[in-house]
């Protein structure tokens, strides 16, 4: 280690050339790692309702769907436009009553349940299939080249115009959320730090290591577009105490070593064997993110722990040697530092532990009861602007069209048609259902199948398959369509077992078990690893359970937050929160636990002990807590998405209040806990 960290402040100049080379690849990386903007993707590839999408997909030529709603429009010139959306590519089948009222079929015989789907008034609904997958970037630009053909953006709707949306809004917000988090950052480091070029290093020394982490990220394959607009800010606010930590021990080398690069030398040493934890502890919550099902936690959680490695390598590589190449600058620079002592909040923290425990035993009940009771939601289209193309147009098919939640039933094509017959005719009696249509239905409207047109009769039967369309009229992830589906299954089981029901509320249903049953499992899993990390940090059996107890009250607080302003969180937030703040900020527990224990050998009065803790430890808190919130609450309040905008404000809401139960509460739990701490922590039964 002493032989690196020689090299590293003797070559600093040529640590910084290599560093802005490593850009280059980075940038290319950054640039050509596919984004995916479709969260049921990350489903299990091994359950019914995605394997019933795989065969939709195979076997009919039905990645994805739309449905073109068309005004004030004629037969001719809907069949004209059926042309010209044929020649788009990817699209596998246009169908509208065109088609069949255009031959030999007049409207007036078609029953009401069919043509009421498809006309009303002076409007008719075309339907749109797509042979690629929903979030396919073919099928994006199929629905992109749909949009132009039909001439308005909010005629088009369906799954694939909503992950088109999602993917234009993301990305045109994406630089909004670097500018805010950086501005805001740089505000905070100013008044925390005694030069004002520091600020900028520090910046830029994690801009590169947020380069290096994005760039890393075409190894994955690809990733998703939260992750893509978390990464960076969170990665900003998590690592950014690490860089201030060893410019602290640079400056306090300083006052006994008069040699910058030895001073420096010994910085590194430090600043590695007192991050080393912490930084477990972090990667640790982001890694638990891995345990979940939904797929999407992986991916969250290898960025996010790939990213905490490639800033603690920059804190201990780069911004040593930017430092020490930039020294004159720093020192034309230097300005006061303008950062508080809070003698106060350290006094009252000591003076009244005793009242502060018991508040914090009276709030943990409405704690736990809000964080219990937060409502959840499901729905991917409440995470987006009412005002997009695709919101309008999915609102306007069902309040229109009474169109709401489209599903399909996948059945065996030799199975016996009077069991056929009888399944439909139970179907038709589930509440909910107005529509179920299937291969025999035209027949029972009089029809024979030889009227229709090729590829309406493809489009019901395979080889192996055939389908019954249903349409729902609940809402997608609502427990009245979960139940239905249940209800459905049920039925289709009993008269074909290997029978599957797909479609988009199915899949939402998947995602709301799994991810009820995820959200228990990361927060276990995260909390056991921590925990055991924090066994050999500390070298204590007592101390991982209170500084966890300390963080997991603030969770609950943070969470209740959202009940008690009556706010609904986007499902993927909930599940996610407690582990990130859970490894973000127990950091700030252990920095302070450390340092009470390290004082505490010296001297023999606890509170004297706690004093000098907190005198050392507060400001520290304080600063690595505000820079946290300020690289979250810009894009929590600027982002259209709900999705991104609620985690980040989660997350800027989290770290003040974790940073307030580490300031207050924990010191409090620390001297009531204090005779059982020195006993059960290695090193210290002997020194007390």
């Amino acid at each position: 280690m002493k032989k690196i960290n020689k090299f590293i402040t003797n070559n600093s100049v040529l640590v910084v050339v290599i560093a802005l080379i490593l850009l280059i690849p980075s940038l290319i990386g950054y640039v050509n790692t596919k984004i995916n903007y479709n969260i049921l993707v990350y489903l299990p590839s091994d359950i019914e309702t995605i394997k019933g999408q795989d065969i939709l997909t195979s076997d009919f030529g039905i990645g994805a769907f739309s449905f073109v709603t068309v005004e004030n429009m004629s037969n001719y010139d809907m069949l004209k436009l059926e042309e010209k959306i044929e020649k788009i590519d990817s699209v596998n089948l246009v169908a509208s009553l065109a088609d069949v009222t255009d031959t030999t079929i007049p409207m007036d015989i078609l029953p009401d349940e069919v043509t009421q789907k498809l006309h009303k008034d002076e409007k008719n609904v075309i339907v749109v299939t797509f042979e690629n997958g929903t979030s396919d970037e073919i099928t994006l630009k199929a629905v992109e080249d749909l949009r132009k053909v039909v001439g308005d953006a909010s005629k088009v709707s369906g799954m694939s115009a909503m992950v088109l949306d999602t993917r234009d809004v993301s990305n045109s917000e994406m630089l909004a959320y670097i500018v805010i988090a950086v501005i805001l950052c740089l505000i905070v480091l100013t008044v925390a730090t005694d030069s004002f070029i520091i600020p900028v290093l520090l910046l830029g020394n994690i801009g590169v290591a947020i380069l290096y982490n994005m760039g890393t990220n075409i190894f994955l394959g690809e990733i998703s577009y939260i992750t893509k607009a978390i990464s960076a800010v969170l990665q900003l606010g998590v690592t950014m105490d690490f860089s201030i930590f060893l410019y602290h021990k640079y400056i306090q080398a300083l006052t006994h070593e008069k040699d910058k690069h030895k001073a420096m030398q010994e910085a590194i040493a430090e600043t590695f064997h007192s991050v080393l934890g912490s930084s477990l502890t972090t990667v640790a919550g982001f890694l638990a993110l891995c345990m979940m099902k939904l797929t999407l936690g992986k991916d969250i959680g290898l960025v996010m722990a790939k990213g905490v490695i490639c800033g603690l390598i920059c804190v201990l590589t780069l911004f040593p040697s930017l430092l020490l190449v930039c020294d004159k600058l720093i020192e034309k620079t230097h300005h006061k530092n303008l950062m508080l002592e809070f003698k106060g909040l350290q006094n009252f923290s000591i003076k009244y532990h005793n009242l502060i425990i018991l508040t914090f035993i009276i709030l943990l009940i409405p704690a736990i009861y809000g964080n219990n009771n937060v409502k959840v939601y499901y729905n991917l289209d409440k995470s987006l602007p009412s005002t997009l193309a695709s919101s309008i147009a999915n609102s306007n098919l069902k309040e229109e069209f009474n169109i709401v939640s489209p599903e399909i039933v996948l059945l065996d094509k030799n199975m016996n048609s009077e069991e056929k017959e009888e399944l439909v005719e139970k179907l038709k009696e589930v509440k909910g259902i107005d529509l179920v249509l299937s291969p025999t239905s035209v027949l029972d409207f009089g029809l024979p199948i030889s009227m229709l047109p090729d590829d309406l009769t493809k489009l019901m039967e395979s080889d192996k398959y055939q389908l019954v369309l249903l349409n729902s009229t609940y809402d997608i992830a609502t427990t009245q369509l979960n139940n239905q589906i249940n209800e459905v299954n049920k039925i289709v089981k009993k008269y074909d077992k290997s029978s599957i029901v797909a479609g988009e509320g199915p899949l939402m249903k998947d995602l709301t078990e799994i991810s009820d049953i995820d959200f228990k499992n990361v927060n276990y899993v995260s909390i056991g690893l921590i925990f055991v990390i924090m066994l050999f940090v500390l070298k204590s059996l007592s101390l991982p359970v209170i500084l966890i107890s300390a963080i997991e009250f603030a969770i609950l607080a943070n969470m209740s937050v959202a009940f008690y302003t009556n706010t609904s969180l986007p499902f993927i937030a909930s599940i996610i929160i407690g582990t990130i703040q859970l490894g973000a900020t127990i950091d700030y527990a252990i920095l302070m636990s450390s340092k009470y224990l390290s004082t505490r050998k010296n001297v023999q009065d606890k509170y004297d002990a706690m004093k000098e803790t907190l005198q050392f430890t507060i400001p520290s808190i304080i600063v690595s807590a505000l820079c946290f919130f300020a690289a979250t609450i810009g894009v929590g309040v600027y982002s259209k998405i709900d999705l991104i905008g609620s985690i980040c404000k989660l997350l800027s809401r989290g770290s003040i209040i974790s940073m307030l139960v580490v300031i207050l509460i924990l010191p409090s739990l620390l001297l009531i806990f204090d005779k059982i701490i020195m006993k059960t922590t290695k090193g210290m039964k002997e020194e007390i």
